[in-house]
């Protein structure tokens, strides 16, 4: 990825636009056709997720999978933005994420997605390809979110945090309302069963069981020993300072402000919401949340 530091920190915040009833900004839009043309592959295998929900956790750990044991030096010299390409960003000083997609060498290809599941290519469906979601429960995704939109220069302002956890409810967010985003992929699961869904929460809870589920999902025999070994090496503070999966590396944030991967615990919104805006929070959540069957945990 060739990288101009100067053209990358962009002066300005980019505005929320209403995009076929999704708010998106421009640098997620900018590439539409192309990107609606992408050419998916049967063995490809797209991670899509909310952001802030625990992609890049899930993008390493697949990665380690698939390459961790045949071409161990891909996690210590090419960074996971890379490795694991984003299908629909396009920034004017880095190369575009479908090219990157287009032009990985690996196979299986993994390819990661914020797309809520309406925009997603449909060559992806046309394959039958395999797809990992994960979700985050919504009150900490938005702090999550929160505290990313303050140090990233091409998602919008974040602003001051009441004003945010508003926006965050009436979904004014870049991808959309969290509510139709994990809603939309729970329902797509009923009716294509090549979709894993996961959860932030379960795999804080217990990272190895859920590398199981996903070895078991995607068809892969790892011994004991790898599964664990990959468990340990992606724990959060490990992953933190892993300057190949951390983005430290990526001009368009400011570390400065707030680190890329800043705490990853189940519960930290207790240290953000206000007994009323939590009160707001569950009213406004009973409304929108209609699927008995689809169940978050805010706290482990």
């Amino acid at each position: 990825m060739s990288l101009n530091p100067e053209k990358a920190i962009l002066s300005t915040r980019p505005e929320l636009f209403d995009f076929h009833g999704v708010s998106m900004t421009h640098y997620f839009t900018d590439n539409w056709e192309n990107v609606q043309n992408f050419q998916a592959r049967p063995d490809d295998i797209l991670i899509a997720t909310y952001p802030k929900a625990g992609t890049t956790w899930v993008s390493q750990i697949l990665d380690l999978l698939y390459f961790g044991q045949t071409c161990p030096e891909r996690h210590n010299n090419i960074p996971i933005y890379e490795r694991v390409p984003f299908l629909e960003i396009a920034i004017p000083s880095l190369d575009l994420g479908k090219d990157l997609a287009d032009k990985l060498p690996t196979t299986p290809r993994l390819i990661k997605t914020h797309f809520p599941v309406q925009f997603v290519p449909k060559s992806f469906w046309e394959q039958n390809c395999r797809i990992v979601y994960v979700a985050r429960n919504a009150k900490d995704n938005m702090v999550s979110f929160f505290h990313f939109d303050r140090m990233i220069a091409i998602q919008p302002e974040a602003g001051e945090w009441n004003n945010y956890f508003h926006r965050f409810l009436e979904g004014q967010m870049v991808f959309g309302s969290w509510y139709d985003h994990v809603n939309g992929w729970w329902k797509k699961k009923q009716n294509y069963s090549n979709i894993h869904y996961m959860f932030y929460e379960d795999m804080i809870e217990d990272t190895e069981r859920e590398i199981d589920k996903l070895c078991s999902f995607l068809g892969l025999s790892r011994s004991a020993e790898e599964r664990k070994m990959i468990s340990g090496g992606v724990q959060f503070d490990k992953m933190k300072k892993n300057e190949m999966a951390n983005y430290s590396t990526l001009p368009v944030m400011d570390f400065k402000i707030s680190p890329f991967m800043r705490k990853g615990k189940v519960g930290d919104w207790k240290n953000h919401f206000t007994v009323a805006q939590n009160e707001v929070f569950d009213e406004d959540y009973k409304k929108k949340m209609k699927d008995p069957t689809l169940q978050f945990r805010t706290e482990i």
